[in-house]
């Protein structure tokens, strides 16, 4: 099957048939041209006009079946500062190390990684290892410095 473009989404508009999904690296969202098999074993070839995927694309609608994006589950940790001292503590830290992270709400999400534990335990903010779908790619801002 092939596919050219987005014809809607999951979150606007809930299909009534059976949805087969896409699964992507949160990574892959911002590819134009992908080869994707469903999780019914469909095979895919999307070739994006404009550039960019969202979670929740409606990308085929037929009679019985619709067929959508979604991101992977990967390991995640949602962080939960309760002051804003934690919170600035905690924005510098992941910053310096340059972590790419989503703010939603309270919590700060960013995707696993060994050496974070240990670094949340340091500044003392609340914070659980857990399994999540990003919904959007993170974005890094490229940029260099120096460290006199």
């Amino acid at each position: 099957m092939y596919v050219h473009s987005v014809i809607g989404n999951i979150e606007a508009k809930t299909p009534t048939k059976t949805i087969e999904w896409i699964e992507l690296d949160w990574d892959e969202l911002n590819k134009r041209i992908l080869r994707k098999t469903t999780d019914h074993g469909r095979e895919v070839a999307i070739v994006m006009e404009e550039q960019g995927l969202t979670f929740g694309d409606i990308l085929y609608e037929g009679e019985d079946v619709a067929i959508a994006v979604r991101t992977k589950l990967e390991p995640a940790f949602v962080i939960r500062p309760k002051t804003m001292k934690e919170m600035g503590k905690t924005a510098f830290e992941l910053g310096n190390r340059h972590t790419p992270c989503l703010v939603e709400n309270d919590e700060i999400y960013v995707r696993y990684d060994s050496t974070l534990a240990a670094l949340f335990n340091e500044i003392g903010v609340n914070y659980e290892q857990t399994e999540k779908r990003f919904k959007q790619p993170f974005k890094y801002k490229g940029h260099h410095h120096h460290h006199d």
